[in-house]
């Protein structure tokens, strides 16, 4: 498999500690990735397309929001 490119959310903003909000996501073999653009070596969550489609459209309802 190839390497996986990493693209930075286009939700992605300048808010967040050390003024930014970056996550990023890719496309990995069955999978999706997501992770912190500014923490990438510790890793990424994988999720299946499904799991994925769902955290997406909680955090468009804003479920998320702390």
């Amino acid at each position: 498999m190839s390497k996986p490119v990493w693209r930075k959310a286009s939700r992605s903003g300048t808010g967040g500690v050390g003024g930014q909000d970056c996550v990023e996501v890719a496309a990995l073999a069955d999978r999706r990735g997501i992770r912190d653009s500014k923490a990438r070596e510790a890793g990424h969550l994988a999720l299946t397309p499904g799991s994925f489609a769902r955290l997406i459209a909680c955090a468009k309802r804003g479920e998320l929001d702390l």
